[in-house]
């Protein structure tokens, strides 16, 4: 696909991100915006990126931080620019990505509901933060120190595996 030669394309390309992001109704990341996406259509990054660019500069598309990301939402005007032209997507895109939805916005939320990472804060210890996030909203968080990189990986890979049945645990040792 070239950005520059099929406008017909182009357009039906930024109506599908403004369809997306009316059906999720909530505001997500790029990369889930993206992950969508592509799994409707063959989409170049990049170009989602210009895409997305121009709905933001022209407001049918807001992007604020929230959770120490950026996160994407359409605007009442990019709705209302939706509503007119729904009809230039073809049925087939439409029918993909409201099959492939419900599982992937899902599978996509159960991934981002976990989350883990480090950062060094000396040559020898690390800040790991590790978080269990709600519907937008972390809901738990635990810090600590690691004094090897090794540490740090193996506390983050352990949390994003066993989250589901530390978190019980610590909550039940918190509160007895």
């Amino acid at each position: 696909m070239k950005i520059t030669s099929d406008s017909e394309t182009l357009a039906e390309n930024k109506v599908l991100i403004l369809y997306v992001l009316s059906r999720v109704n909530k505001p997500i990341t790029n990369d889930t915006l993206y992950t969508i996406l592509s799994s409707a259509i063959d989409l170049n990054y990049f170009y989602f990126e210009q895409f997305l660019l121009d709905l933001i500069n022209v407001k049918y598309v807001i992007c604020f931080e929230k959770e120490n990301q950026n996160v994407y939402e359409i605007t009442d005007s990019g709705k209302n620019t939706l509503d007119l032209t729904l009809d230039i997507l073809p049925g087939i895109v439409k029918l993909k990505v409201d099959t492939n939805f419900k599982d992937k916005v899902e599978n996509i939320e159960n991934e981002e509901s976990i989350v883990a990472e480090f950062l060094p804060k000396s040559e020898s210890e690390y800040v790991v933060n590790c978080r269990i996030i709600d519907q937008g909203e972390t809901v738990f968080e635990v810090k600590t120190l690691a004094y090897s990189r090794d540490q740090a990986q193996q506390i983050v890979n352990n949390w994003k595996n066993n989250a589901g049945s530390l978190y019980p645990k610590l909550l039940g040792t918190l509160t007895n």
